[in-house]
């Protein structure tokens, strides 16, 4: 069960083969877990949102289980636990779909709609997606800021606002304003490798949502 999807009707379909290896691993899933959502994974949150939190992909354990972005996972649990301290989540973060937990004021998207093998799509999948990314950032007339959770986010987030990749280069906390007055804030993506090692602490986390929070409004 998804809650609070305004983006499902945008996503690509169940059953896409846009992407062979994705169909490949999406296979194997079902096989091994029937019981999962094993498909395309929608956007997730407030459909007024003025912030816009773009990730990768799905998560094997986490999205790709669930069907909700960041939910199921360890990147989840840390995404989840930095907006609540923003104030922008809505009841209990139990890490499944349908634990009644709403956004207030933010949405949840990711570059990439299917688990990828290694969790690294190639950039041909990242194209291929793109539309949908699209598509979903049409559904949020509200949304002024976004940030972007990891350099492969950053870019296709860029290029669908109208940016230039030289010009805005990834780096944390990063500001880049696009030609229409949108802003995109950098974040090192919130995986349990980049928090294990220290390249990404709750402060510096915290960071980027609070100057998000700032340049909403």
């Amino acid at each position: 069960m998804i809650l609070q999807s305004p983006f499902a009707s945008g996503a690509p379909p169940r059953d896409c083969l846009l992407c062979p290896r994705m169909v490949e691993l999406r296979a194997q899933c079902r096989a091994e877990h029937p019981d999962w959502w094993n498909a395309p994974v929608p956007g997730f949150g407030d459909p007024q949102a003025r912030i816009v939190i773009v990730g990768l992909a799905p998560g094997r354990m986490g999205a790709n289980r669930t069907g909700r972005p960041f939910t199921g996972d360890d990147s989840g649990v840390a995404l989840f636990a930095a907006l609540a301290r923003q104030g922008w989540v809505e009841g209990d973060y139990q890490g499944h779909g349908d634990d009644g937990v709403t956004l207030r004021g933010v949405a949840i998207l990711n570059a990439v709609h299917c688990l990828p093998p290694q969790n690294k799509p190639t950039p041909e999948e990242a194209r291929n997606c793109r539309p949908f990314l699209d598509r979903a950032i049409e559904a949020l007339p509200q949304a002024h800021i976004f940030v972007a959770l990891g350099e492969i986010a950053h870019r296709s987030t860029v290029k669908l606002l109208g940016g230039k990749l030289p010009k805005a280069r990834f780096a944390h906390l990063a500001e880049h304003r696009m030609p229409d007055g949108r802003v995109l804030i950098d974040s090192y993506h919130c995986s349990r490798y980049n928090r294990n090692t220290g390249r990404l602490t709750d402060d510096m986390f915290d960071a980027v949502f609070a100057r998000a929070a700032t340049l909403a409004g």
